[in-house]
């Protein structure tokens, strides 16, 4: 497996590799159910068991663009129903390493949120952000205003 990228938070020195102490127990996970990495998802099982720690997945979405066509809005049951799918396509994508990590206490997250917004309010909580190389944007965005570490994967 490549080695991730552990960028270092302004103010608070290069990253060591282990979590540290003063954060809360727990990885945030930025996942792209439609197109994962899989290199990521293990980096941030592994770390998560490593460290005994909550596995956060968090997978952001954006409402279909045939939405925004809609002369009176979204009805609930439409957009319920494209979540309802986004949560699913998340337990599928998380599905075989909750099996190879059984011991990883996994909170899966669905969001209706640009991904980089996502995960930089979610790195105000966590210990570490764990996303694949491929994430140029939202990569860009955490590493620029992160409130953790982050580790850039390579795919």
């Amino acid at each position: 497996m490549a080695r991730p990228y552990l960028t270092p938070v302004p103010g608070r020195g290069a990253p060591t590799g282990g979590l540290p102490s003063h954060r809360h127990d727990q990885v945030a996970l930025g996942v792209d159910a439609r197109d994962p990495a899989d290199a990521a998802i293990g980096f941030a099982f592994g770390t998560a068991l490593l460290k005994d720690v909550r596995l956060h997945a968090v997978h952001a979405w954006r409402l279909p663009t045939c939405a925004a066509e809609l002369p009176f809005g979204i009805p609930e049951e439409d957009r319920g129903a494209w979540e309802n799918h986004e949560v699913q396509l998340l337990a599928d994508t998380l599905r075989p390493w909750r099996a190879r990590y059984p011991e990883v206490r996994v909170l899966e997250d669905v969001v209706l949120f640009a991904p980089e917004h996502a995960l930089i309010r979610r790195s105000a909580s966590a210990a570490l952000v764990v996303i694949g190389q491929r994430a140029g944007s939202v990569a860009r965005a955490l590493l620029r205003d992160s409130s953790c570490p982050v580790a850039v994967v390579p795919w």
